[in-house]
């Protein structure tokens, strides 16, 4: 291998921050983002005479179960209309590689998703990230702008555990005649009405160009969708690579992302994650939490890589998994434990967590 490579792997282990697949059976789970427990939910079987996608949707994989859970989806997230991807990620880099044209500014706020700075990269627009939840340092970087104005944030965010003041981002976008794209890859399912999101909730649904909404987290099934008006669906299907030249979903995963939607237990898993969240909160005695008291998200603020390692291969020793976040997922200095709460943790599971916690801070 490259010997460029071979350092950058070396100063990985050096720092402690290498990663490597794991997996834990038999363990309390506080890492997945299985929020409401629905990846535990059997699918329902469906008669289809193809168990593979067969092509890309513009080719052979546009299945009529495809075509049925858009229209779904998009009537339910009150949107005109909505395209199915294969992952989020796809979904962010489809968005932002295709809508935002040259000339065009995209002002990301610092914390977005990964996949989200990946689809800017293959713009050729300008942009310009935004300090985390700053309402002041959008407005200073929207001087700047040239083109048509993007505006990028998560309605909750993923690394932070906190909402985005979205109803002030909203105002901003109005005022300078912007286009708002809101992830909330972390919030549908979890919040809003039926699951709808923090978006619908706040009711904000027409002042949002697009909206990606993933169902590998809290709707416990895979792939992910762009709602949004149908002029801005028609281009995606014809502008996005990464929907044109993706192979397309098995007929059966379109079912199943349905059946999560509209599952009719939903909502009173709803009330058991909030349940959760709040005894999480009363249990764990310490000021370094930095996440919103209802997040299903809460992100332990550490801020330093070998302490932190050391918490969570201590949790994992007592069959407690928890996830490190280490640079450069978050900044230097921001290293923090990652904890998850779920409908499905009891009260005991979430008492020995906080116990354990307590104990090491």
């Amino acid at each position: 291998m490259d010997s460029k490579l071979e350092d950058k792997l070396t100063k990985r282990k050096e720092e402690g921050t290498i990663r490597s697949l794991s997996h834990s059976d038999g363990a309390s789970d506080f890492h997945s983002n299985d929020y409401l427990g629905f990846s535990k939910i059997n699918s329902i079987e469906i008669a289809s005479s193809e168990n593979g996608g067969t092509g890309s949707r513009l080719i052979s994989g546009n299945s009529p179960e495809a075509v049925h859970c858009e229209k779904s989806l998009a009537r339910f997230f009150n949107a005109e209309s909505a395209l199915v991807l294969n992952s989020g990620y796809s979904a962010n880099l489809a968005v932002f590689s295709a809508l935002p044209q040259r000339g065009d500014t995209i002002i990301y706020d610092e914390n977005i998703h990964a996949s989200v700075r990946d689809g800017i990269r293959l713009s050729l627009a300008n942009s310009f990230a935004f300090k985390h939840n700053s309402t002041e340092d959008l407005l200073r970087k929207i001087k700047h702008a040239r083109g048509s104005i993007y505006i990028a944030v998560e309605s909750l965010y993923s690394m932070d555990g906190d909402f985005a003041p979205l109803e002030e981002i909203v105002a901003i976008s109005n005022e300078n005649n912007a286009y708002l794209i809101v992830d909330e890859a972390h919030a549908c399912g979890v919040f809003g009405e039926s699951g709808k999101g923090i978006v619908d909730l706040l009711g904000l649904n027409e002042f949002v160009f697009a909206k990606v909404v993933t169902f590998g987290k809290a709707y416990g099934a895979h792939g992910a969708c762009v709602l949004g008006a149908e002029k801005m669906i028609d281009f995606l299907v014809n502008f996005a690579r990464p929907f044109i030249y993706t192979t397309a979903m098995p007929p059966k995963d379109y079912a199943r992302i349905e059946q999560m939607v509209f599952w009719n237990g939903l909502i009173a898993q709803q009330k058991l994650l909030q349940q959760n969240c709040v005894f999480f909160r009363v249990e764990l005695k310490t000021k370094n939490l930095i996440s919103a008291t209802n997040s299903p998200i809460q992100m332990l603020r550490i801020g330093d890589v070998k302490t932190l390692k050391k918490m969570s291969d201590q949790l994992a020793n007592e069959k407690i998994i928890v996830k490190p976040i280490f640079s450069p997922t978050v900044k230097r200095g921001d290293e923090s434990l990652r904890i998850c709460i779920h409908s499905f943790n009891s009260f005991a599971e979430i008492e020995k967590l906080c116990k354990a916690v307590n104990s090491m801070l």
